[in-house]
């Protein structure tokens, strides 16, 4: 305790009262106490603290006093608080004597610079002293890592590029452009009609990124209601309005931070967040709502929306500055009705899936079934059509679907039951159905016949890639080989086409 001239003299006769007052409370009621000078040795030891001396090592106190206190006392961080100034009031001090709750104060002479450190043992023993405040805090930590683990598979992403299904050119373009944006740090438009899949291939991006460890995070425009999505986006200070929490809650960008933050249905978003969000973006930080800090963020953003933004522009309902910010690595995602190709392996998976969450067993559709599904134009795409099959699996005692029942239900939706005409063409084709009156011939022959066809129809649909008729067929490439040499060659096939 340092003299201060500014005080009355009763004033400072009871402070330096206190001050002995205080030193020798702590001198009886701790476990021990310990001075260093300005040279970090120890230069005096309470009574309490010599019964420390042997466990330490020393028999003898002048052994241990007058010696560098980081010689003799292990772990030690006296010569911190000399260094710094700074006290430690509370610290825990494990070394040869056992484990103890201690405390660090420096002292300071009339100039206030520091001449020495107070080392206080106010606890040994603290594992059973402290058990019940130890017993809390390890509860805590406990339940601090839960909730923390929980938020992570929260935030973790749901889908992978295996989980967009499908093998047509455009399913594979779709994929082989997302891939190589998941490479970039720049923003990503996934433009497309509902129900594509555009979230689905949002998750994929930032699984496939050097971001994959870090938060996904996503806000829908059209789900959250104009008022709150600028509390939404930037969060809100402690107590910034009326009703406010008193702890302020964390906006979706500061979530994300070092991570993703997708926007869903973009066109949706007013054009009064719009300015904000294209200044985040520039400037790389944000105010919350009832503060005057800025905040740092770091995200990468993905953006979807099945509205025409360009239109939107143009009639002044959407910034074009936002636009163009956005719009730097746009990825169209074609509708079903351009991937009819992977209408048989959408219905398997989707089937799959419905099975395994309804617990029951999985749809198996008839040949006629699935062209009358291929046919249809879906408006609402992949979501329409996992609709038709739930209804399905609701309504049919058995397992197995006729294209009836695929009508009945297209029917009940008001969706026009197209006829599959132009679609069971090429499978009878592919299955190799005769006409009746065809002369029959021997099966060798017949087989051969209809593996020329198949692999014809399928190097025909892929401009004569061999690698992805192979895919087609569901063989690989070397067996697509040896069948177009067993066969004759490749311009027997084509003329077989």
């Amino acid at each position: 305790m340092t003299r201060d001239d500014r005080l009355p003299r009763d004033a400072q006769s009871i402070l330096e009262l206190a001050a002995r007052s205080m030193f020798e409370l702590f001198a009886n009621a701790s476990e021990g106490m310990m001075l260093v000078d300005r040279d970090a040795r120890v230069v005096w030891i309470n009574d309490q603290y010599r019964r420390f001396l042997p466990a330490l090592g020393f028999e003898r106190e002048e052994d241990f006093v007058g010696h560098p206190v980081s010689r003799v006392v292990q772990n030690t961080q006296m010569h911190q608080v000399l260094a710094t100034g700074k006290p430690i009031l509370i610290d825990l001090l494990t070394n040869r004597a056992g484990t103890f709750v201690v405390s660090r104060i420096p002292l300071r002479d009339g100039a206030g610079e520091v001449i020495g450190v107070l080392g206080i043992v106010l606890f040994d023993h603290p594992e059973t002293t402290l058990q019940p405040l130890i017993s809390k805090f390890a509860r805590l930590e406990q339940d601090l890592s839960e909730a923390r683990r929980e938020l992570a598979s929260q935030r973790r992403t749901k889908y992978t590029f295996a989980s967009f299904v499908g093998s047509s050119a455009a399913a594979l373009e779709v994929k082989r452009q997302a891939r190589r944006a998941a490479q970039s740090a720049s923003p990503v438009l996934l433009l497309g009609e509902t129900g594509t899949g555009k979230e689905l291939l949002a998750h994929a991006i930032h699984a496939a990124s050097p971001r994959a460890g870090r938060p996904f995070v996503s806000v829908n425009m059209a789900a959250v209601p104009d008022t709150l999505l600028e509390a939404e986006f930037f969060g809100v200070a402690p107590g910034a309005y009326t009703g406010a929490d008193k702890k302020g809650r964390d906006g979706k960008f500061k979530l994300a931070d070092g991570g993703t933050l997708f926007l869903d249905e973009l066109g949706d978003m007013p054009m009064s967040v719009q300015v904000k969000l294209l200044r985040a973006l520039q400037e790389g930080e944000i105010e919350p709502l009832g503060s005057n800090r800025l905040l740092r963020f770091d995200v990468r953003v993905v953006a979807a929306t099945s509205r025409d933004l360009q239109q939107m522009v143009a009639e002044g309902s959407f910034r074009e500055d936002l636009y163009y910010r956005l719009n730097v690595l746009p990825i169209r995602v074609p509708p079903l009705r351009e991937r009819r190709d992977d209408i048989a392996l959408l219905i398997e998976a989707l089937c799959e899936d419905i099975a395994a969450r309804g617990g029951g067993a999985q749809l198996e559709l008839t040949t006629d079934a699935q062209a009358l599904l291929a046919a249809q134009s879906w408006r609402g795409n992949i979501r329409e059509l996992r609709n038709v099959l739930e209804q399905l699996a609701l309504r049919s005692d058995s397992h197995h679907i006729t294209a009836a029942q695929v009508g009945a239900v297209l029917r009940e939706a008001g969706l026009p039951a197209l006829a599959p005409a132009q679609t069971a063409a090429p499978l009878r084709a592919a299955a190799g159905a005769e006409s009746e009156g065809a002369q029959l011939r021997p099966l060798p022959e017949q087989i051969a016949e209809l593996e020329q066809r198949a692999i014809a129809l399928a190097l025909a649909h892929t401009g004569g890639n061999r690698t992805a008729a192979a895919k087609l067929l569901g063989i690989s490439r070397a067996s697509l080989y040896d069948r177009l040499t067993s066969s004759g060659g490749l311009s027997e096939i084509h003329t077989i086409a």
